[in-house]
């Protein structure tokens, strides 16, 4: 009877320390004298010791930062572009299975692609469609890594950093676009100005008697200021009108 118990006693032992817990957001690959045997679902399970073993792979969203990466850009400027990548992995079998490390893979892949694609690009290109040249990086990265199980949601390009020099040469160069866009503004409306003075101009010569009352309407204007002095030309019409005048009189 002992030798029973204590046989017992040894197979609930080894019972014991063969469960393994999976929690919800893992899954666990269980591996029988060094082969794939299969996936280990959440919950309790059981891990013969010796001849059998486990990982597990965690299958929440994960963030990597990529580190700052210098690149040339298209026109041959020197920049600095650090991103972060979201992802996730879909197939806990093929990440084990099929690359060592696919964190450290995924992160030297990114590095490689950014590179890549800020060289593809103008500087102009890659401060204006920021998202487009991230939403590139997603597809490629996305694309190579579906044989790793993983799945690539989004790619961030955290900061574009550019040289001291370069820095001012856009500076001067906003400052330049601002001013022409300024005297732009400034002729269009001088030339607004003219076209409706012009306009005016051809309303009042059009009209008999028109340019006179402008004429009266600009005096009774300076003469609300007494101090004024006004010295004016009489149009000859009037002075004529004065002599036919003068003359009937007679």
């Amino acid at each position: 009877m002992i030798w029973i118990y204590a046989i017992l006693v040894v197979a609930l032992v080894i019972v014991l320390i063969s469960i393994r817990q999976v929690n919800q957001y893992e899954r666990g690959l269980r591996f029988t004298f060094g082969k794939y045997s299969g996936i280990m679902e959440p919950g309790w399970r059981l891990i013969w010791p010796i001849i059998q073993f486990h990982k597990k792979v965690d299958m929440r969203l994960k963030a990597v930062d990529v580190p700052d990466q210098k690149a040339i850009t298209r026109d041959n400027v020197s920049v600095n572009v650090n991103a972060v990548i979201y992802y996730s992995v879909f197939s806990a079998e093929l990440a084990i299975l099929q690359i060592e490390d696919f964190q450290y893979a995924i992160s030297q892949y990114a590095q490689t692609t950014m590179r890549n694609i800020v060289g593809e690009a103008t500087l102009d290109e890659l401060l204006a469609n920021r998202d487009k040249i991230a939403d590139r990086i997603r597809e490629i990265v996305d694309k190579e890594t579906d044989a790793w199980g993983l799945k690539v949601h989004n790619v961030e390009l955290k900061d574009v950093s550019l040289p001291e020099n370069m820095e001012r040469t856009i500076a001067k160069q906003a400052e330049a676009e601002r001013e022409k866009r300024a005297v732009i503004i400034t002729s269009e409306g001088e030339l607004a100005a003219a076209q409706n003075m012009a306009e005016a101009a051809r309303t009042l010569a059009a009209q008999p008697g028109a340019l006179h009352l402008r004429t009266l309407q600009s005096i009774n204007d300076i003469s609300s200021d007494q101090s004024n002095t006004i010295v004016f030309t009489v149009p000859m019409e009037i002075l004529k009108a004065l002599e036919g005048f003068v003359k009937k009189t007679e």
